[in-house]
């Protein structure tokens, strides 16, 4: 014989019972509006129980009690004759959010000016830019590092 808690006054009581023996509350229909049946085995199990009892399976989905968060949209501007209606941001390609840099004239700044950073300027790396001036290129290696990164890239390049 399997025992329930009265939903009146919570107290433990015979699932075969009518009434609670100490308050007199109806058993049966409060019990079968707070029952539902496992999915998987068929016991019958609380309402807002998330896993079975009985199966130790999964009936529902766990709810998060922490707040959504909003969704961002990013709009695109666009000409009145474009039909484009792209309106995502993952439908921007990326390329596009970063900023192209000239290979030629990031060469030529690590050549002329790379012992006190300016390729790293150039770039917009400005705290490389301070310790390669404050370290004359870091001592000379990261130029030559530099310079040679520089000649594998495409022209333009991303930054």
């Amino acid at each position: 014989m399997a025992m329930i808690l009265c939903t009146e006054c919570g107290k433990e009581i015979s699932d075969k019972a009518e009434k609670c023996v100490h308050c007199g509350n109806p058993i049966a229909e409060s019990v079968a509006r707070n029952m539902k049946f496992c999915q998987h085995c068929g016991e019958k199990i609380f309402i807002d129980a998330v896993t079975c009892v009985k199966c130790g399976r999964q009936v529902e989905e766990i709810k998060s009690k922490s707040v959504e968060q909003p969704k961002i949209e990013v709009n695109v501007s666009q000409n009145q004759a474009s039909e484009n209606t792209n309106t995502h941001i993952n439908n921007i390609n990326a390329a596009m959010l970063k900023k192209t840099k000239d290979k030629w004239i990031a060469v030529l700044l690590c050549l002329f000016l790379g012992i006190i950073g300016g390729h790293k300027f150039y770039e917009g790396k400005v705290g490389m830019g301070i310790l390669y001036f404050f370290t004359a290129g870091l001592f000379g290696i990261g130029v030559l590092i530099d310079l040679i990164a520089l000649l594998l890239k495409p022209n333009p390049y991303y930054v």
